[in-house]
């Protein structure tokens, strides 16, 4: 097994993320075969419990386990199905090592961080490597380890004294390390700084590790004498000085990599230059056609996020990168109108007209309406809010999560004359409970205990838009997080009075896909289906929602199920494009898009932008 760290250093949000998975795509067009692990210094077991504000959007794998946002990128770079073990915590670890102490284990011994824990990390570093994630039988060639956090940061040396003892336990040849660092312009001066860089490198040396690799972060390509000034202070080649510049969209990142030849460097460091004597050259045609493709897309979406954590792009990343997937695959870029949903109440207009009104008039001049999943009562009546409009204006709508269930309260409220409908979760006490704490969760044990993972839902009725969207399948395997679930004692009422149930658990009684038959789109989901989501192979669902914004969803519901590659013929007098579209969302598309106006614009692990909003 051969082993590339990824570290940073100077500031934190350079994109380490992008960055380790950039060198996996390009070491796996080289064919080989790759794994990520994700190290995060926190003391959290995993990222279930931390707020979307503090460190981003919790991320949901196939095995119910909530993890870092990077974990995501891996995926979706690599097409590659992670586990919980690949995102390693200092919580885990002390964990681990804690109770292995009270069985006995470490019998006599006085535990200690050297050498317990960061024998622990190592073990767990090299058991977690082996397992394949791929779908192919056997352990990768390669597996891509991110350090999170910066050098220096007091909690995470003992990973990097473990990793220092690692770089040798592999051995020469199987060990490579990319440190990826900062390149600032100070704006009085205008010229590119490589003391910052040169003194992360000093700290990274001082504590055990000596970077293979430089990877500097710019916002400009780095002038002549700028890697051979690096190369000298930082005794790394000038050969193994790669630049990641700021570029259009993040798709650039392996071609930039591929260009300056990081793949000879990583490859010659790691021993794998050749197979059988001829030299391992990286095949990334798709990606250059996907890059391309990214920067001619012209014709905007237009779709309003209603949610609570608005002034973070982070917080909805998976989402975001659904979106983009299925606006490329209907061959338009995508603008993201960020509506907060508080804003949208009455209670804003009185203590901010203003805020009030710009909220509103981004949702109406919206061409599609999502609303995500998220926790709490802050901002719910204004998503409420939002699901009435779509529905009764006729547009194209998404609720995903708590999105599904703001949709069942609102339809409870004004279709079925419930004014009193709410859910279990913001009102206790509410006389007409149209959503429920499931009885198998926990109230008082908050971390892991929701419904987790990957879940399967069956179809009631092929006579569906969400059916025919996945290919007119049976069933269907997506992410779950959820503690609430639409009561089902109440379902005979709801659709009763017209709300379609078209996708149930194995049980019938828990509530997955509702639909509104008499709408152009409108769709509300308990999983989260943008976790699934690919660049070739959008999110079926996202991918129904920008077709019914562009005015192409009945191309997609009547097309077959087998895949297709899109191929814009022409522009038609409505401004839509004529694509042939694949029923089950599968597509030979590429992802662009920019994010609108975002009240905060937070980038990271999302640094390479081009200065219009947030490419993601």
């Amino acid at each position: 097994m051969k082993y590339v760290l990824v570290t940073g250093g100077v500031v934190s949000g350079l994109g380490k993320g992008v960055t380790a998975s950039s060198i996996g795509v390009l070491l796996k067009a080289c064919g080989l075969r790759i794994t990520s692990i994700k190290i995060d210094p926190y003391l959290n077991t995993d990222a279930g419990t931390m707020s979307p504000i503090e460190h981003g959007e919790v991320y949901v794998l196939d095995d119910g386990g909530e993890v870092d946002l990077d974990l995501g990128n891996y995926e979706r770079f690599l097409d590659i199905k992670l586990t919980r073990d690949n995102n390693i915590t200092t919580g885990k670890i002390y964990q681990s090592v804690i109770n292995k102490e009270r069985k006995g284990v470490y019998l006599g011994k006085t535990v200690q961080v050297v050498p317990h824990i960061t024998d622990e990390i190592q073990e767990w570093i090299e058991r977690v490597a082996s397992i394949p994630v791929d779908g192919k039988e056997g352990p990768a060639d390669v597996c891509i380890i991110e350090l999170g956090g910066t050098i220096g940061d007091i909690e995470s040396m003992q990973f990097i004294e473990a990793l220092s003892q690692f770089s040798y336990r592999v051995g020469q040849g199987n060990f490579c390390l990319v440190h990826v660092s900062l390149v600032p312009v100070l704006n009085t001066v205008g010229e590119q700084k490589t003391k910052p860089t040169q003194h992360s490198v000093r700290g990274l040396r001082s504590l055990g590790l000596a970077p293979d690799i430089l990877a500097c972060r710019s916002a400009k390509e780095l002038d002549g004498n700028v890697k051979e000034k690096l190369s000298q202070f930082c005794h790394v080649p000038a050969s193994n000085i790669v630049n990641l510049y700021d570029v259009s969209n993040i798709w650039h990142i392996p071609l930039v990599l591929k260009e300056q030849k990081a793949h000879e460097a990583i490859l010659k460091v790691l021993s794998l230059q050749s197979v059988g004597g001829v030299p391992r050259v990286p095949k990334l045609d798709e990606w250059t056609e996907r890059a391309k493709k990214c920067d001619s897309l012209d014709i905007p979406v237009r779709i309003a996020m209603v949610g609570k954590y608005t002034g973070l792009s982070d917080a909805y990343l998976s989402v975001l990168k659904a979106l983009l997937h299925a606006s490329v695959a209907c061959n338009r870029k995508l603008v993201v109108d960020w509506v907060p949903s508080s804003d949208l109440e009455e209670h804003t207009r009185e203590e901010n007209a203003e805020a009030h009104h710009s909220a509103w008039i981004l949702l109406k001049e919206a061409e599609g309406i999502l609303v995500p999943g998220g926790f709490g009562d802050r901002g719910v009546e204004g998503k409420i809010l939002a699901a009435k409009y779509a529905r009764e204006n006729k547009i194209p709508f998404l609720g995903i999560c708590l999105g599904m269930q703001i949709a069942v309260i609102e339809f409870a409220r004004s279709v079925m004359k419930l004014p009193n409908a709410n859910s279990t979760e913001f009102d206790p006490d509410t006389r007409s409970p149209c959503v429920v704490f499931m009885p198998e969760g926990s109230k008082t044990q908050m971390g892991g205990t929701m419904r987790l993972g990957s879940r399967r839902t069956y179809f009631q009725t092929s006579n569906c838009k969400a059916s025919k969207l996945y290919g007119n399948v049976s069933y269907v395997d997506e992410r779950h997080r959820h503690r609430y679930e639409v009561n089902p004692e109440m379902v005979p009422q709801f659709e009763k009075a017209g709300l379609m149930f078209v996708g149930k658990d194995e049980t019938q009684k828990r509530m997955e896909i509702i639909e509104l038959q008499n709408h152009p789109f409108y769709v509300g989901v308990q999983f989260h289906p943008e976790y699934k989501s690919r660049p070739w192979k959008p999110s079926s669902l996202f991918l129904g929602l920008i077709a019914a914004a562009t005015g192409q969803l009945s191309t997609v519901l009547q097309s077959n199920s087998k895949s297709c590659k899109i191929t814009p013929k022409k522009v038609q007098k409505n401004g839509y494009l004529n694509s042939k579209l694949c029923q089950n969302g599968h597509a030979n598309g590429q992802m662009n898009g920019h994010v609108k106006k975002p009240l905060k614009p937070l980038v990271n692990g999302n640094y390479y932008a081009n200065g219009n909003g947030v490419h993601v």
